[in-house]
């Protein structure tokens, strides 16, 4: 089963955003140590942020793509935020592909 993991911010949930970073943390290192990952990962809006140099989750999403999860950043939202320089995602993309990635999914999941 394809499934995909959308992130559209850089905190989990809503309410307290230092609460929400602690939590962004928490899940995706949760993911890296559980036995079932996504195939794929889609950063868009501030959820970019999360891919750039000096995020603080960094580690766990560099982990998670060496086993085997893709990682894809949305390439208006990265410039948005004048992330070019500092992304560390596999793929820099456009909506075509990610609307093709999310189509293609049988499971989509929105953090």
């Amino acid at each position: 089963m394809k499934r995909t993991l959308i992130i559209s911010s850089e905190h989990f949930g809503r309410g307290d955003n230092e609460l929400g970073a602690k939590l962004m943390g928490s899940f995706l290192r949760t993911l890296l140590s559980g036995e079932r990952r996504p195939d794929k990962i889609v950063f868009y809006n501030s959820g970019v942020k999360l891919l750039a140099q000096g995020s603080p989750v960094l580690d766990a999403l560099d982990e998670l793509n060496k086993a085997g999860v893709l990682l894809v950043a949305c390439g208006t939202c990265v410039g948005h935020f004048k992330l070019d320089e500092k992304i560390r995602a596999e793929r820099v993309s456009n909506m075509r592909e990610i609307a093709a990635i999310l189509m293609e999914s049988e499971s989509v999941v929105t953090v």
